[in-house]
């Protein structure tokens, strides 16, 4: 039974619709109770709609605590579109925005805007750029994981099966988005402490379809690719594809990020060697837990870090990671 206050996940056609309000009078118990926005990146990747339950489910649970905004964006590179729900979260007059960002710096002017509306701003996923933030006067706490350790770890596993000087690429996500810069560094680390040779990095934008149709060109290009490393499962799974269409697979491991359900199977046949567990359904939970926090104790905030685990066919088959990061 859903609680009687409207939790809005958005869809396309709804996105700069969404509001939660409470039908009839509020009580003065209700008036107090903040109201916590969540905007995400795309809703069509399966990490965000995890992300989503995963806060639903969280505020259901504490639904006497706060009310909860959940909403998103048609697609990972959509900004136009985030700003507007921001805007919109702005203008509705919720006492927190947490966010994944689609940018780490686009997003920074109506973060801005919200702060000096007096919204306390979480940032989550995706780190906001800090020499924008201190451009723009901003502090902002990070709430995530160590994207470039997860990202190593998983470099680490597929370079068990490597010899020095094989040829890997690296499928990157946005290249603006911090994220995104820090997991391809986290492959090159790995990389590098195996000798192994990187000759190709291109962007899958996060988008499985436009990862296979990159993967297909590298393969094409480097006919003697041993590995591509994507940096999310979505990319992972059209790098997948990719490799099977070129006749390559067993030939040409890969690794992703982000421990999708989509991606189990092919860890569990061998076609994904390896990825990186972040917690999407606890993602969101520990920003908005943060958020509470600091409308409740009035404190400046700082970073938080989160939990950020390797996943094998081993570890998936067993339920416990590989290894665990910081």
């Amino acid at each position: 039974m859903r609680h009687p206050h409207t939790i809005a996940v958005c869809t396309a056609a709804v996105l700069l619709a969404c509001s939660c309000t409470s039908p009839g009078p509020a009580s003065d118990a209700s008036a107090a109770k903040p109201r916590v926005a969540l905007v995400m990146k795309s809703l069509a990747n399966e990490f965000f709609v995890t992300m989503a339950k995963g806060a639903e489910a969280h505020q259901l649970a504490h639904a006497g605590d706060y009310d909860l905004v959940v909403n998103g964006t048609k697609n990972e590179s959509d900004l136009a579109q985030q700003v507007a729900l921001v805007e919109q979260m702005i203008a509705s007059g919720v006492q927190a925005v947490v966010i994944a960002p689609a940018d780490s710096r686009a997003l920074v002017p109506v973060l801005k805007r919200a702060q000096q509306a007096g919204i306390v701003v979480v940032n989550i996923d995706n780190k906001l750029d800090a020499a924008t933030l201190t451009s723009a006067g901003l502090s902002i706490p990070f709430v995530g994981p160590d994207n470039r350790e997860g990202a190593r770890m998983v470099g680490d596993e597929v370079a068990k099966r490597l010899r020095p000087g094989d040829p890997v690429a690296i499928l990157e996500g946005i290249p603006s988005a911090f994220n995104g810069q820090q997991r391809r560094l986290g492959f090159e680390d790995a990389m590098r402490a195996a000798g192994a040779n990187v000759v190709s990095v291109q962007s899958g934008q996060w988008e499985q379809a436009l990862a296979q149709t990159v993967a297909s060109a590298m393969l094409r290009e480097h006919p003697g690719l041993k590995a591509i490393l994507a940096s999310n499962d979505s990319m992972a799974l059209g790098a997948a594809a990719a490799v099977r269409q070129a006749g390559k697979t067993g030939q040409v491991l890969i690794g992703g990020f982000d421990n999708i359900s989509a991606i189990r199977e092919l860890l569990a046949d061998g076609r994904v060697l390896a990825t990186a567990d972040q917690h999407g359904d606890q993602l969101a939970v520990y920003g908005i837990e943060y958020a509470l926090q600091i409308l409740r104790d009035k404190k400046a905030p700082s970073d938080r870090k989160t939990p950020v685990d390797l996943i094998t066919a081993a570890s998936a088959a067993s339920g416990k990671p590989a290894k665990g990061g910081s």
